[in-house]
């Protein structure tokens, strides 16, 4: 891959996001965040999704169900690191809570209702007590969102070959980006592909939503290498002769058994084959993009 200029390694948060359900928007957050930490020291893992599934796949349940914390950091302007709980040596988590569409209520009448999680996580904590903060955010619009757009400003988009990844992507471009950079510049870092099981030398959804991301000029350039398939590879899949990696984040039982285990894959599982996927998000958080 070459390096480009214009991409710099720096502290960075970044919000994984897709105006849908079930797209794998938490194993990429928790993926993401722990490769993140592997490679350049501690990382934080905000979770701001009611459904808390972030939360409760690293083994912290009871952090969902006690004081709201979120709204005590949010809105009261407590210390956020009060409220972090260890998931591994280098990587830290501010629980999901059980009361976030209060929490998502009152943010609608604060002041600077879209800056509370810059002004109260990410600015005080990014660059000198984190490397890294990756935010899991909730698949509807809302004050929430918004806050973890403004905070970040970096987005990653999972995507899943399900009926309605088209609309799913669709929504979260015009509902969010595209509303979003009406104000402030949002940068869409990578849409990943995964939990990936289906034939491409077939009409399958794999393959459709690979090559509708492949051969669209406005999502290629997102596209992370591991998922990146070209015209002449498009050729060799379907003469049968096709040598590459199988494209994408690949449905593995590792994965969904490190989440039954509340630990990150790499913890449960180091020598899992897609490992090197999350890896290679992590660079493109780290530069800040993209890299062919």
């Amino acid at each position: 891959m070459a390096s480009d200029p214009e991409l710099t390694k720096k502290p960075r948060a970044v919000a994984v996001n897709v105006l849908k359900g079930g797209f794998g928007k938490s194993t990429t957050a928790i993926n993401l965040a722990r490769e993140l930490a592997e490679r350049n020291g501690r990382v934080l893992l905000v979770d701001l999704d009611d459904n808390g599934h972030t939360t409760f796949n690293l083994g912290y349940r009871d952090q969902y169900e006690s004081d709201n914390h979120v709204q005590e950091v949010l809105l009261d302007g407590a210390d956020p690191l009060d409220h972090v709980v260890p998931v591994t040596d280098d990587l830290d988590l501010l629980p999901s809570h059980e009361a976030l569409e209060e929490v998502e209520t009152n943010l609608k009448s604060a002041m600077a209702s879209s800056q509370r999680l810059n002004r109260n996580v990410v600015d005080p904590l990014l660059g000198d007590t984190y490397s890294y903060i990756v935010v899991d955010t909730p698949a509807n619009r809302g004050k929430l969102n918004d806050n973890a757009l403004f905070a970040t400003k970096n987005l990653i988009v999972p995507l899943r070959p399900e009926s309605g990844w088209e609309s799913g992507i669709t929504q979260t471009n015009k509902r969010l980006i595209q509303e979003a950079r009406q104000y402030f510049d949002l940068k869409l870092l990578a849409l990943v592909p995964t939990d990936l099981s289906e034939r491409l030398d077939q009409d399958t959804r794999d393959r459709n939503l690979l090559y509708a991301i492949n051969s669209r000029d406005e999502l290629a350039s997102c596209v992370p290498n591991f998922a990146h398939l070209s015209a002449a590879d498009w050729e060799a899949i379907d003469a049968g002769n096709y040598n590459g990696d199988l494209p994408g984040i690949r449905h593995r039982a590792s994965i969904d058994k490190a989440h039954r285990a509340r630990k990150p894959l790499r913890d449960y599982d180091p020598e899992c084959d897609q490992l090197k996927c999350y890896e290679e998000l992590a660079q493109i958080v780290e530069n800040g993009g993209v890299m062919r």
